[in-house]
């Protein structure tokens, strides 16, 4: 059940919608985090030399403070910031799909933690409830019963 459940694309919009919530709130509060986020959806403007680029792991951290922090900006549903990366402090924006971000961690503790599995892009809102509505209207017309409540 708990695997339906992470595994669905409505899900995945509140997950979204969550995260994209909390980071307002860090925001706004002027509250320094960090992300650890899947960095196979992560891009970087311009791109990172070869070097730097191979040193991310799967599973990066990325913690926004200073001018990182300031430079942060939520746009659709990505996080933006700039900073600078190797000695050379060579600066790229740096861009987050809100989905591919797994944990919020705010001291050293994790304050949110996703759990939708798979979701970089949602589905339209109204796909699972048209495809319910489908599936009901289906079950409903099956049974003989029912067709004296179909309008002619």
């Amino acid at each position: 059940m708990l695997y339906d459940i992470i595994k669905s694309s409505s899900f995945a919009r509140l997950m979204e919608n969550h995260v994209r919530d909390m980071l307002i709130y860090l925001f706004e509060n002027d509250q320094n985090f960090g992300i650890l986020c899947k960095i196979e959806s992560v891009t970087f403007d311009p791109l990172l030399p070869k070097h730097l680029a191979d040193e991310f792991r799967a599973m990066t951290l990325f913690f926004l403070a200073g001018y990182t922090f300031e430079s942060a900006r939520i746009d659709n549903d990505v996080l933006i910031f700039e900073a600078g990366f190797g000695q050379e402090n060579i600066g790229s924006f740096v861009s987050v799909p809100l989905l591919s971000i797994v944990q919020v961690i705010i001291d050293d503790t994790p304050a949110f933690v996703n759990l939708a599995l798979g979701h970089e892009q949602i589905a339209p809102a109204n796909s699972e409830k048209n495809e319910g509505v489908q599936n009901s209207m289906s079950a409903f017309l099956s049974n003989p019963e029912n067709q004296k409540f179909l309008k002619k």
